[in-house]
């Protein structure tokens, strides 16, 4: 792309700018990433904003300079003012990638829980049906079967198209992809069109950034009113936000429910089996929580053209996410207590997960629960935590999850006061030492579950990230255990 064709495409207010010769360079909007002939573009971001850095992006050699406030630099430098950087962000950063997203399939999942599992079972299924398949979550990103960590649910404009060039390159066709509230505030997926996108539900969480409960939904359903007629938007409508996602969506709607068409046939520890418009599908996860995932990752795979029979076919044979109700086990003879770790780390995840851990004991089995809550995020969730344990767990330890820049012992104190009464409730900060502490208690016949962090491989403590797994940890104790330790 050369400087008029990028004129063209921004439409700045003022076209009177410098324009220098040749084609341009990569557009970035972090400054320290400038380079000779770059692009930069200055977003106002919640916590830094890049007008701030024009004259260093100048100083590295960027030759375009797109922001909001006008900007005189004495230096040979196309200064382009438009009215919004962050909506014309990505739009710009897929035509400057070749507009990679109009050569795939991109289904977009959002909701509160359940976005991780079901956009891993669209992943898995269309693997399992033969089909080229990439996928951007909160697990990992995976261009094909070729796997990379991700940092965020949704990435940036810029990292999306890149990211969405190399599928291309690779052979993908479809992409799955999970779309953060904070990603359709921020206007990161703007640019390219989905061919189904879905709305699993909608629960506490996430106030910390949005204001209150209905600029919440309001920010989930800027999906749904983005998406064109060609579109399909598979709804939960058990959901009550359900309805209020597709209010004036182009596209067509195909509706969930669980008492119009579809039902559960059968929960057990073995696993799932539902029908879903009375197409039956069997499933090895458990938790009638998951039956919303399945049947979702049904809908899906059908409204991209796939026969139901193959797509539930194709369903039974997939597992689902990592971390999501993931039982810890290790080589030995020696009978162990049952350890699930979990990712749930809001009130309502919780109460899905220790529910469906609850319909499965026995009787004389004990329910033990080791969660926190994170850091620098939605504190008015916490109490709401304790309470949705204290439901359901015979024993409680809370630890820390992710401080980040908060003090552990006091997101601790705020947990506790969600609790009416303390009297199987212990607190132990250092998250191993907690692990470890519940695994030494319980008996061989009991259930500990360890929510919070799931998939995770670290824990951030002070803006840094230490390896930690829950999963590690609570293997390396129950093998202590086996060997008579503690």
């Amino acid at each position: 792309m050369n400087i008029n064709e990028l004129i063209e495409f921004v439409s700045p207010l003022d076209t009177s700018s410098y324009r220098p010769e040749g084609d341009i360079g990569s557009l970035v909007q972090d400054s320290r990433q400038v380079t000779k002939d770059s692009v930069f573009i200055a977003i106002r971001g919640t916590e830094v904003d890049g007008h701030m850095f024009l004259e260093d992006a100048v100083h590295r050699g960027a030759k375009v300079i797109i922001c909001e406030d006008s900007f005189y630099t004495e230096a040979e430098v196309c200064v382009l003012e438009v009215e919004n950087t962050r909506t014309l962000l990505g739009p710009l950063a897929q035509k400057m990638a070749g507009s990679p997203s109009n050569k795939l399939k991109i289904v977009g999942i959002t909701g509160t829980n359940g976005k991780t599992t079901t956009a891993t079972l669209v992943y898995q299924t269309l693997t399992e049906l033969g089909e080229p398949v990439s996928l951007l979550g909160t697990i990992e990103k995976k261009i094909l079967d070729v796997s990379m960590d991700s940092k965020l649910t949704t990435a940036d404009p810029v990292e999306l198209a890149a990211d969405m060039q190399a599928m291309i390159e690779a052979g993908s066709e479809y992409l799955v992809m999970e779309v953060s509230s904070h990603a359709l505030h921020q206007s990161r997926i703007g640019g390219f069109d989905f061919s189904v996108a879905a709305f699993t539900n909608l629960s506490h969480d996430h106030l910390d950034y949005h204001d209150t409960l209905e600029d919440y939904a309001s920010a989930k359903k800027l999906l749904f009113d983005g998406l064109s007629s060609e579109s399909a938007a598979v709804i939960n409508m058990d959901d009550t936000q359900g309805s209020f996602m597709v209010q004036n969506t182009k596209a067509t709607i195909i509706p969930l429910s669980f008492s119009k068409n579809a039902k559960i046939l059968e929960s057990s520890q073995k696993g799932l089996s539902l029908s879903v418009n009375e197409v039956e599908i069997s499933s090895s996860m458990v938790g009638e929580f998951n039956a919303y995932n399945i049947a979702e990752a049904f809908m899906i795979c059908v409204e991209l053209g796939f026969e139901e029979k193959q797509v539930a076919s194709a369903l039974s044979k997939v597992k689902g996410a990592s971390g999501r109700m993931e039982a810890v086990t290790f080589d030995s003879s020696i009978k162990s207590p049952t350890v699930i770790v979990d990712y749930a780390h809001t009130p309502d995840a919780l109460n899905n997960v220790l529910e469906t851990i609850s319909s499965m004991r026995v009787e004389n089995q004990l329910i033990y629960c080791v969660f926190g809550a994170g850091g620098d995020r939605d504190s008015s969730k916490r109490q709401e935590m304790a309470a949705t344990v204290s439901k359901f767990a015979d024993q409680i330890i809370v630890t820390s999850d992710n401080p980040r820049s908060e003090n552990p012992d006091l997101i601790i104190a705020d947990i506790l006061q969600g609790f009416e009464h303390t009297d199987n409730v212990t607190t132990i900060t250092t998250r191993k030492d907690a692990i470890y502490r519940a695994i030494e208690l319980s008996s061989v016949n009991d259930i500990i579950l360890i929510a919070g962090k799931g998939h995770e491989d670290y824990q951030e403590i002070n803006g840094e990230r230490h390896p930690f797994d829950d999963r590690v940890i609570a293997r390396e104790a129950l093998e202590l255990k086996a060997k008579g330790g503690f």
